[in-house]
């Protein structure tokens, strides 16, 4: 490496570094799917299990949660926003019902509950068939936006 400097050869030597760590991520989340349909080896449950949903410029992290069936997921939601949001968690009813965001506060109950800026905010709800739930924030333009995840229920 001649006629490059230390500091140049340190630069290079760390983004390899970086470079060969984000390859063996991204291959772990790969795997970590099962293709047989069974149960992902990170999933949740069952019984009752707690998620902590961070909310950062109107997005949920994670945005994806993988369950067993038969797992209550008590849900803390923390607002990093200096907006209001919400979680509702449930089928594709309850989700059609708070679509237009009319009611702008909810109290917390099974799958529901506002979140005011700089706060934690929880809920439950219970899993129990396979599939994909929707939760989502559904005040005036946060869904469009994005502010929406799943919680996928895996074949036990």
């Amino acid at each position: 490496m001649r006629g490059w400097s230390a500091g140049r050869v340190v630069a290079v030597g760390a983004l390899a570094c970086v470079l060969t760590l984000a390859t063996f991520v991204t291959v772990g989340v790969a795997r970590s799917d099962s293709a047989s349909g069974d149960a992902r080896p990170d999933a949740l449950g069952p019984g009752i299990v707690t998620v902590r949903l961070e909310v950062r410029d109107s997005h949920f992290t994670p945005s994806r949660i993988h369950v067993v069936p038969h797992t209550e997921v008590h849900f803390e939601v923390v607002n990093h926003d200096f907006i209001n949001h919400e979680l509702i968690v449930g089928a594709d009813e309850v989700h059609a019902r708070h679509d237009q965001g009319h009611e702008p506060w909810h109290p917390p109950i099974p799958g529901e509950v506002s979140v005011a800026p700089h706060t934690t905010g929880s809920t439950a709800y219970s899993f129990h068939a396979p599939g994909t739930v929707l939760f989502a924030c559904h005040l005036p333009g946060h869904l469009a936006y994005g502010m929406k995840g799943s919680v996928v229920v895996d074949a036990a």
